[in-house]
């Protein structure tokens, strides 16, 4: 049984917290200074509460950061300045250049470091959510999650292989949504929406079926992805590709952002949240 820390439980940190929980393992969380919510998200797994950083580090043998891209370097130094010695797993949407900055800092702070990333939503069925590792003793946690519903896969030793993964992945999913949002923006702007609707239909009637559900489903999560957006624009930009695209969809997403409370949302509250300077 090992004792491992999820400092921020949102609707994914605590799916992989009650994974963890399912193997064996006891989890602590970091109240200080967290919303409601994410007190009773925490109670609701059992998991066990800790008022402040220094003891949360000192308890842990492991700690699991889960929070959004612009978070994870302050998140990191947190714990380095806090003497964690344990292992340090980053699991956010960041550029492999960034995991390289966070690995550094925890290798000079003699902590070890595993470059991971989670694709799929929240962990609470098998087969649907996998945690991506790479980096020396990823089968530490790996291990931890042996039962589920959290899967793993282990893809090399080398730190920012995981992030990697993680950033071309959603510049297709997330970064294609993107570009759908504003496509109907567009068409909605310049009066052709429902025509485009149609020859879309004329030209895949699975395709329009998902056209309104792929914009309106990603709304309430649309605040976390401007930071993810940008990521991915610099891992572009560190290869020698254009970044434009994904800046672009940043700031789609953006422009969403003040819709994550007003959720279900209508196509016209999503276009019109965009389309609004």
């Amino acid at each position: 049984m090992s004792k491992i820390g999820i400092m921020h439980p949102g609707e994914m940190g605590v799916s992989i917290a009650a994974s963890a929980i399912n193997n064996g393992h006891q989890v602590y969380w970091l109240s200080s200074g967290r919303s409601h919510a994410t007190r009773l998200r925490a109670e609701q797994q059992n998991l066990i509460e800790v008022k402040h950083v220094t003891e949360f580090c000192q308890v842990c043998e492991m700690i699991f950061s889960v929070c959004p891209p612009s978070a994870a370097e302050e998140v990191a130094r947190q714990v380095a300045t806090a003497g964690f010695k344990g292992i340090y797993l980053d699991a956010n949407a960041i550029s492999p250049q960034r995991a390289m900055i966070i690995s550094q800092l925890m290798k000079s702070n003699h902590v070890d470091f595993i470059d991971a990333s989670i694709i799929g939503g929240p962990a609470w069925k098998p087969g649907e959510t996998w945690l991506y590792l790479s980096g020396k003793n990823a089968d530490v946690v790996a291990d931890c999650f042996k039962t589920g519903p959290l899967e793993t896969n282990i893809i090399g030793e080398d730190v920012g292989r995981a992030s990697a993964l993680k950033m071309c992945y959603a510049a297709y999913s997330k970064g294609t949504t993107a570009l759908l949002i504003s496509i109907l923006a567009t068409a909605e702007s310049l009066g052709v929406r429902q025509d485009l609707y149609r020859q879309w239909d004329l030209d895949d009637p699975v395709f329009l079926k998902q056209v309104d559900r792929r914009a309106i489903r990603i709304t309430a999560k649309a605040w976390r992805f401007e930071g993810e957006m940008e990521e991915i624009a610099s891992t572009f930009e560190k290869v020698g590709l254009p970044d434009g695209f994904h800046k672009a969809a940043a700031e789609v997403y953006r422009r969403m952002a003040d819709l994550k409370n007003s959720v279900p949302n209508t196509m016209e509250q999503i276009l019109a949240a965009i389309t609004k300077i």
